[in-house]
């Protein structure tokens, strides 16, 4: 459930923080608010333990990794497609600068 659920609610989570160019530091939050959801959910359909801090911190570390590939993802992308004549890009989660063309030469 929280790899498949909750990871791909923290993945869409993700790409909005990335949408709305929100900072990368909103990702931990947003994570810990998932894996609290997370957590009583699991407590109210299987009766696991409710108050499990090792469980919680787990589980939002699993989702902030998600979340944070959604966010690296969609801010690469969005950059590129934004800014197609100053960037280009560099893998999956990242772009470079595009070299310069002299204009005239």
């Amino acid at each position: 459930m929280t790899v498949v659920l909750f990871g791909l609610a923290a993945f869409l989570t993700g790409q909005a923080i990335a949408q709305s160019w929100r900072a990368a530091w909103q990702i931990l939050p947003a994570s810990l608010f998932l894996a609290a959801a997370n957590r009583f959910l699991l407590f109210a359909l299987f009766g696991a333990v409710l108050a499990s801090v090792r469980a919680w911190l787990i589980a939002a570390a699993i989702l902030a990794a998600i979340m944070a590939a959604g966010f690296f993802l969609t801010r690469a992308r969005k950059m590129v497609q934004q800014y197609p004549w100053l960037y280009e890009r560099a893998g999956p989660f990242g772009w470079r600068p595009r070299p310069h063309r002299d204009a005239g030469a």
